[in-house]
């Protein structure tokens, strides 16, 4: 082992030894711990990867017996995994934070998670030849150290027992950084925030202020996509700049995105129980349920699923944007409930795994909208909601159910019968679609996310007039009248879109509402957007080839939006938001049919959308039947 840089002594009030003897094993709690920072471990390349070590204790002495490791692999500075590590260090296990490759105390250069998998296997055969081991390894992290997890499951590391990625990179070419062709800017925003922070170039204290000043400005490079290679500061961090602009020309969901692509080959994934976690409102939450079924179909696992109505990484809240789901929505303990996983697949215990919530059933999710509507003492809509236990993902009693667009701007489950009708606007690039809310990450400064009412003000830069996105003439709505009953929604979402354009390549973008009707809390109503999506023209085929159209001729578009629960109440109505831009969560399409990322003009295209019986666009919606109980 390297000579540790640092042993660093954590003490609690008591300062001894619990020993506790549970069911069909033992495991050791401590209420000290010790750290051993830096510890370099070589990989294969022999690239010293940083770690920190941290280890159950009696006073200032780590406990010397073998025991299985809790590991972290992360981009965002392993010093900040504190909290974590001291609670799993105090209740029987090591715990192992690395800086991935390239970021912080860590050597060699970053790359976007192809060197996880094989530096994941290297990291867990040096953790299982240490004595303080027992050779079993469960993964824990969030987002992008929840896509290491799915990396080193891909690369199969022998020592890897079990892992809980929360929010996780995942399926990368298909709903997540391209999204059916388009691109997610989050990730723009991500490269732009931490090329000069954690990075190897940000070690040049000069440089660090160049890029830092570089991040500050975002609203201005904005305003000037695309983002060119060798024209902005982001040159100064090569690196990071090649994975950017490569990523935003690269639209094919090919080799190029292979890494963590589970859904297209989940054979390669570990049989190792496997718990998903996201939420409704986060960025990865349709590539959690993909993942989830993917899993499911190709290993034993077993393979657990969670999904609240939670933003990115915010398990432990039940509000967010303007709305409130009832303080039940949170898991308010974030490490124990992971510890009840680990515990069990780990130490051999018998415990709530199987057995009761939050691991009751293979399926867990939070049905939203059963609250009152009201709002809180933060002025936030009381929108509510609960739990349910549910034994597949999607549920079995799904009824797929159509609601067509209709003329005049309706939505109903008959089919159009008129034999012709379109509604038409125009998509002017220059001036884009706001984005207000829905699944995003990383989008500090430059998005909100989660659930808002759809309308604008001083909360947005790019759209603070306090007028409701329905106001914009690229907007088409078409909504349900006023539900006679309550309605679940539960599951993958689809909208098919009857479409022609004058331009060979535009996108198309549906965002799906719950509308509130007025009331004395809410006298203008609030629109409530539940999930959204988009599909680049060029990729309506196929997410693995461009084929332009022909100006004028009509396709049939398939757009998913990301999965959902929730119940939309008597009195409100469905609505359907049709367009053609959602920015800045997607990158803008000029509508020019130039290769991606490297056009220099745009055009306004005349979009055509087509509802009548020949051609009937609709949303399919899957509607869960009313119990009797809940008739």
């Amino acid at each position: 082992m390297t000579p540790y840089n640092a042993v660093v002594r954590r003490q609690s009030r008591w300062a001894f030894l619990i020993v506790l003897v549970i069911a069909s094993g033992s495991f050791s709690a401590a209420a000290d711990y010790v750290v051993q920072r830096d510890v370099m471990v070589p990989m294969r390349d022999g690239v010293r990867l940083a770690t920190d070590v941290y280890r159950p204790a009696v006073g200032d002495q780590p406990l010397d017996e073998a025991l299985p490791v809790i590991l972290s692999r992360l981009p965002y500075n392993k010093a900040g995994s504190k909290s974590m590590g001291a609670y799993y260090a105090t209740h029987g296990y090591v715990f192992v934070a690395q800086d991935t490759r390239g970021r912080y105390n860590s050597e060699g250069v970053w790359h976007m998670l192809t060197d996880d998998g094989p530096d994941g296997v290297d990291c867990a055969a040096w953790i299982g030849q240490q004595p303080w081991s027992n050779g079993k390894i469960g993964m824990i992290g969030t987002s992008y150290f929840g896509g290491t997890q799915h990396a080193m499951a891909i690369a199969g590391a022998p020592e890897l027992t079990t892992v809980i990625p929360v929010d996780a990179m995942a399926n990368m070419g298909r709903q997540s950084i391209r999204n059916a062709g388009a691109f997610e800017l989050r990730f723009w925003n991500w490269i732009f925030l931490n090329a000069g922070r954690g990075s190897r170039a940000g070690k040049n204290p000069a440089t660090a202020e160049v890029l830092r000043e570089m991040a500050d400005q975002r609203f201005a490079y904005l305003e000037n996509l695309p983002t060119r290679r060798g024209m902005t500061p982001l040159r100064l961090s090569p690196e990071y700049e090649d994975w950017l602009i490569s990523a935003m020309e690269h639209g094919p969901n090919d080799e190029f995105w292979a890494q963590n692509n589970i859904v297209d080959a989940p054979e390669k994934y570990k049989d190792i129980p496997v718990y998903l976690v996201s939420g409704w409102y986060d960025s990865w939450g349709g590539n959690n349920t993909a993942t989830f079924m993917a899993l499911n179909s190709a290993i034993k696992g077993p393979v657990y699923m969670i999904m609240g109505p939670w933003i990115h990484g915010k398990q432990t809240g039940h509000a967010h944007g303007q709305v409130n789901f009832g303080k039940d929505a949170a898991i308010s303990d974030q490490w124990a409930w992971r510890k009840e996983w680990y515990d069990h697949w780990m130490k051999g215990i018998d415990n709530s795994v199987g057995k009761a919530d939050p691991f009751k059933t293979p399926v867990r999710i939070f049905v939203m909208g059963t609250g009152d509507g009201s709002k809180d003492e933060q002025g936030r809509l009381q929108h509510g909601g609960f739990w349910r236990n549910e034994l597949e993902w999607p549920l079995a009693r799904t009824e797929y159910t159509e609601f067509y667009l209709q003329s005049g701007g309706g939505l109903s489950t008959t089919m159009p019968k008129i034999e012709q009708a379109t509604t038409q606007y125009d998509f002017d690039p220059k001036n884009p679609v706001p984005n207000i809310g829905g699944n995003l990450s990383s989008s500090d400064d430059i998005m909100l996310q989660g659930a808002w009412n759809q309308k604008g003000g001083p909360h947005l830069w790019n759209f603070k007039d306090p007028i409701p996105l329905s106001a914009r003439a690229d907007v088409l709505v078409f909504q349900s009248e006023p539900l006679e009953q309550d309605v679940e929604v539960t599951g993958e979402i689809e909208v098919r879109l009857f479409a022609s354009s004058s331009a060979i390549d535009t996108d198309f973008t549906a965002k799906l509402i719950d509308v509130y009707p007025p009331s004395a809390d809410w006298p203008g109503g609030f629109d409530l957007n539940i999930g959204d999506g988009i599909v680049r023209a060029r990729f309506r085929e196929s997410l693995t080839k461009e084929v332009m159209m022909t100006p004028g001729e009509t396709y049939e578009f398939t757009i998913k939006l990301y999965p959902t629960s929730n119940v939309f109440k008597k009195g409100h109505r469905i609505r359907v938001d049709i367009s053609s831009s959602n920015f800045p969560r997607f990158d803008v399409n000029p509508n020019t049919g130039e290769p991606l990322n490297r056009h220099r003009t745009t055009k306004v295209a005349t979009q055509t959308i087509y509802h009548d019986a020949s051609r009937p666009s609709r949303i399919v919606l899957p509607v869960i039947p009313a119990s009797p109980s809940d008739e």
